[in-house]
């Protein structure tokens, strides 16, 4: 294996942004952050409306409370992941000891997993209570662009966040 176990080999390197921000699991990172921005802005902005004849405002997916909750939850967490993510990666090259190397690249990988599968999940739910939305609960059709949006983007998140099996983080 070229470099060392997990890049050990180039450990305690000078931090060289321009080398970081070409590899492709710092790409996907970046990618998986701006759809995770997608998702939770769309729902939060649009995602849940008014009723003249309701004081309280309702979720657009099937006025069910939980699909916009999961939307916003898993889009401002995997947000948080992905920077606390993007971190490891500038200090990654940092790292000397190849235990705290493994652990670091274990870690990528099985969180990258857990979020492909919770994206999965959030995809499946949003797509499903839009299907038996009722026309009539939104009769203008408004937030339809955003609730598609979250739809489509948490669909995309599965594959940018799928498990990244490299030599580094």
């Amino acid at each position: 294996m070229e470099g060392g176990a997990y890049g050990a080999g180039k450990a305690g390197g000078a931090f060289d942004p321009y080398t970081l921000v070409r590899q492709p699991h710092t790409i996907l990172r970046v990618v998986s952050w701006l759809f995770s921005i997608v998702v939770f802005g769309s729902i939060v902005n649009e995602g849940y409306l008014n009723s003249v004849s309701e004081e309280e405002e309702f979720c657009i997916y099937n006025r069910n409370p939980n699909a916009c909750s999961y939307g916003v939850t898993v889009g401002v967490l995997a947000f948080l992941t992905c920077l606390l993510y993007l971190a490891l990666d500038v200090y990654f090259p940092q790292i000397s000891s190849v235990k705290d190397r493994k652990k670091a690249v274990l870690s990528d990988i099985g969180v990258s997993a857990f979020w492909a599968f919770l994206w999965f999940v959030g995809f499946c739910f949003l797509a499903n209570q839009w299907q038996v939305s009722k026309p009539k609960d939104n009769p203008l059709n408004e937030g339809t662009d955003a609730a598609r949006a979250a739809i489509a983007f948490s669909f995309f998140s599965i594959f940018t966040w799928r498990p990244r099996v490299t030599s580094a983080p």
